[in-house]
């Protein structure tokens, strides 16, 4: 069986037809989930874009003993272990930070290609004039970020040479190339459609044709107070508009893999890291940013609930409401290459799951790194089978410096403090009733399952000890 497994950065599952939304363009993802399993609840495990590809390649909650840092020496990868049941591995991405210089997680790829360019990646330095495209308090890093962004992207005519189209492309050429390999695991890593947002006009305009304001294509994380509401409906038809540009260009390697048979023997998992708040919880971005201070957001559904669908060559089409999250889909990996099952995975296999609906997870934790000692303001979010959903902060908090989001280093500090939250997501799936005066005793509940799983993982005694 071959492997294909597809990461598409910041896309929120219920911007996908698939999942339910009504108003933005996704046949190709849509078709894809017909003929495949849909998972209804994976939620994210380490957050943000590095610890999660940390995650998913090795099968462990990093968060629990690691952070946005480079891939560790020890750990061992999926590519690693299927050289062992003589696998060619190939990676092709465009998200910058994971596979920058010194990051290392291509490092046991039999290949890989970097498309360069996204964000603020140092790959234009000729002296270009450009322009900010709105007001520069608007925007996060824009003497920085957002100038290199338009720089790199200064020569760019066509759509096949936005970045999520350069990378699905380059994963069609390898596949035409190498589609008789006996067998081999192909990894596809997205940045689209994270920000900055800049897709084609005509899709934006599919969104919000009459918008004839400023574009704010890379917000500044946290209040959406600084944005008009012309504003941030704009910023919600950008990112659509991004979101149907990974649909049409996703579409166009799906046909490469029909058209070379390869549905007949492969498996291709399709997901996400995590997604994005576009004005829900008067929040944008997935943290809090101001000058050079950064802040830990709640993980609410909108950022926590992510896609995962499934294709299994023969399998029947399904959707499976249990629990599941990113290490299950490493496990899932070896299993169905028959590989060596490391002691140390924290994943389970989906497959008992899709098979006989063998319940892996009552409930699932996503958090950011809690390792640094003094958390300022971490919080770790559990989502349970019984449809309550506790948000539990550390009351500790010093300030520390982290690389997160965007790989800047910023110092830590609590800049939007709401303690403890707890909701009930059946009644409320918003999120906007905080039940947790009124049910401490659920929230404690929660909080000793939290402290039970950090025991179950083998996480150190003293950052136990911070959130007991």
């Amino acid at each position: 069986m071959n492997i294909i497994l597809i990461i598409s950065d910041t896309l929120r599952r219920d911007f996908l037809g698939c999942y339910g939304n009504n108003w933005i363009s996704t046949p190709n993802i849509d078709k894809f989930a017909k003929n495949s399993i849909l998972f209804e609840n994976a939620y994210i495990g380490s957050f943000p874009t590095v610890p999660n590809r940390h995650e998913i390649l090795t099968g462990k909650f990093v968060f629990t003993y690691y952070k946005w840092a480079p891939l560790p020496e020890k750990d061992i990868t999926i590519p690693k272990i299927l050289k062992e049941k003589k696998y060619i591995s190939m990676g092709i991405f465009d998200t910058p930070h994971p596979f920058a210089p010194g990051m290392n997680y291509q490092r046991d790829f039999d290949g890989w290609i970097l498309i360069r360019g996204q964000e603020h990646d140092k790959y234009i330095t000729e002296p270009i004039d450009v322009k900010l495209p709105c007001k520069p308090e608007k925007l996060r890093n824009p003497y920085s970020t957002v100038i290199q962004y338009l720089k790199n992207v200064s020569k760019r005519t066509y759509e096949e040479e936005y970045f999520c189209a350069q990378t699905f492309i380059e994963a069609g050429r390898w596949i035409e190339k190498n589609y008789k390999h006996n067998k081999f695991f192909l990894y596809i890593d997205t940045f689209d459609p994270h920000e900055p947002w800049d897709p084609p006009k005509y899709f934006v305009d599919m969104y919000d044709p009459n918008h004839k304001g400023e574009e704010v294509i890379y917000p500044r994380y946290g209040s959406t107070d600084i944005l008009t509401e012309s504003e941030l409906k704009h910023c919600r038809a950008l990112y659509a508009g991004e979101v149907t540009l990974v649909d049409r260009w996703f579409g166009y390697f799906l046909r490469k893999i029909e058209d070379t048979g390869l549905l007949k023997n492969t498996c291709i998992i399709f997901t996400a890291d995590h997604g994005f708040y576009l004005g829900e919880h008067n929040l944008i971005g997935k943290s809090i940013i101001k000058e050079n201070f950064y802040s830990w957001a709640p993980l609410y559904e909108e950022v926590a609930r992510i896609p995962l669908i499934l294709y299994l060559p023969e399998a029947k089409h399904k959707r499976i409401k249990s629990f599941v999250q990113p290490p299950d889909i490493t496990k899932t990996i070896l299993e169905i290459t028959n590989s060596e099952i490391l002691e140390d995975i924290h994943g389970k296999s989906l497959i008992g799951l899709i098979e006989k609906n063998e319940k892996i997870r009552d409930f699932a934790i996503s958090s950011p790194p809690i390792i640094h000692g003094s958390p300022a303001g971490e919080k770790i979010t559990i989502t349970d089978e019984s449809g309550w959903c506790y948000i539990y902060e550390t009351e500790k908090g010093e300030r520390y410096d982290i690389k997160a989001v965007d790989s800047i280093e910023r110092k830590t500090v609590k800049e939007r403090i709401e303690g403890d939250e707890l909701y009930f997501l059946p009644d409320d799936p918003k999120q906007e009733k905080n039940l947790i005066k009124e049910k401490p005793d659920i929230g404690k509940k929660l909080k000793e399952k939290i402290i039970k799983f950090l025991h179950q993982v083998k996480t150190d005694e003293k950052i136990i000890n911070l959130w007991k």
